[in-house]
């Protein structure tokens, strides 16, 4: 190792001047070229201008909307109340306490179906699908939509 080689932290490096004569090798045109839009104060184009043809994104058909009505829930399924013990109350808060869910969405909690349910649970949420009422129904639980 060099003593030039040795990196310092906070070190910058300084910034390229232009314009300053033939020898820099960024003299007259400022690394620019010659005429053109490029080359003009203020010059270039924005993003996605195609020289005056009809941009690919104008070309391209409009799909869908936005649903300005639409309800987002936190979703769990029932096989993620496994882990608890028989007879525990399954609210939003618990299951996030729990580390179940990250965070409680606008609109509660939406219980989905998917897994296998064994114990009995008393489960409160904003939401059920049928299959999960099922579920939770024939392992001898109950639910309350709140």
């Amino acid at each position: 190792m060099k003593q030039h080689e040795l990196e310092q932290p906070n070190a910058k490096r300084a910034p390229k001047r232009l314009g300053r004569g033939i020898g820099s090798g960024t003299g007259k045109t400022s690394g620019k070229g010659h005429k053109g839009q490029n080359a003009r104060s203020g010059g270039g184009v924005r993003p996605g201008f195609e020289g005056g043809q009809m941009p690919l994104i104008r070309q391209l058909p409009k799909r869908g909307f936005t649903n300005i009505f639409r309800k987002e829930y936190t979703t769990v399924n029932v096989s993620a109340f496994e882990k608890f013990p028989e007879g525990t109350v399954i609210t939003a808060e618990f299951l996030k306490n729990n580390g179940v869910i990250s965070k409680v969405g606008k609109y509660g909690l939406k219980i989905l179906g998917n897994g296998e349910l064994t114990k009995a649970y008393k489960v409160k949420a904003n939401k059920f699908t049928e299959n999960a009422i099922k579920k939770i129904q024939s392992s001898g639980g109950s639910f309350e939509v709140i």
